[in-house]
């Protein structure tokens, strides 16, 4: 039995990403969890895309990926480039780069995505929302849900409701998140969320630079793992217990 190793928030840090993996000694039996947002602001999210999707390929039981916020976004842009989705993508980063780089291939790979994921006692997300919520009332349900929106490459709004939905944030950082986060967990199952997404410097108001290891917050019932890499943090890649 390996061990589980959990990362989010690559951002196009494709040398980051295989240094980390490399660092932290992932391999063999070892599973690993990529919480979404593999492209974008960063310099290479094309690239981050084709290795996630050539380890997956070589490791499907082993190496999964959930869908983030600039997923869908990348796939709103690919699908429907003369949209609503042109303008949010320049402002949230896109890259042109990456874009040229989308094939069909990729696209049907993003669309196909799950949101949510669990091993143990750990419930796996990208977004700091209860959004999720509103696709279902199990892993299963959510996933399949939204895999069904995605489906239609012609159907602008759904694909626009799942972006609109991903991009929210901070339900757990309140005074009442850990309230919030047992919510959450009682629908999904598992003891802590752990999550991407917001930058851990935004939660504990310090910069990016200075974040060193992730955040565990709501009463210990959520685990922030997104170091803020493109904003001049690190790439966290975690081992869980």
């Amino acid at each position: 039995m390996g061990s589980l190793y959990v990362v989010s928030d690559v951002h196009g840090y494709h040398d980051d990403l295989v240094r980390g993996l490399d660092q932290a000694g992932f391999g063999g039996d070892d599973e690993l969890w990529i919480l979404g947002d593999l492209l974008d602001r960063g310099p290479d999210g094309i690239g981050v895309v084709n290795l996630v999707m050539s380890m997956q390929q070589e490791a499907p039981d082993r190496v999964h990926v959930l869908m983030g916020n600039h997923e869908i976004l990348a796939l709103g842009r690919y699908r429907f480039p003369r949209s609503k989705f042109a303008d949010s993508w320049v402002v949230n980063g896109g890259k042109r780069r990456d874009q040229r780089g989308l094939t069909d291939e990729h696209a049907e790979w993003l669309a196909s995505l799950p949101l949510l994921g669990r091993l143990g006692d750990f419930l796996l997300m990208h977004s700091d929302t209860t959004e999720y919520l509103v696709w279902g009332a199990s892993i299963e349900e959510v996933n399949a849900t939204v895999r069904e929106a995605l489906a239609d490459p012609d159907d602008l709004e759904a694909h626009w409701d799942v972006w609109a939905r991903l991009t929210s944030r901070y339900d757990f950082a309140g005074s009442d998140g850990a309230d919030v986060a047992q919510r959450v967990l009682s629908a999904y199952g598992g003891e802590v969320i752990v999550h991407g997404h917001s930058i851990i410097g935004t939660l504990t108001d310090v910069p990016s630079h200075e974040v060193s290891e992730p955040l565990l917050y709501a009463e210990g019932l959520v685990l922030d793992i997104d170091g803020g890499r493109y904003d001049g943090g690190p790439l966290l890649i975690l081992e869980l217990a």
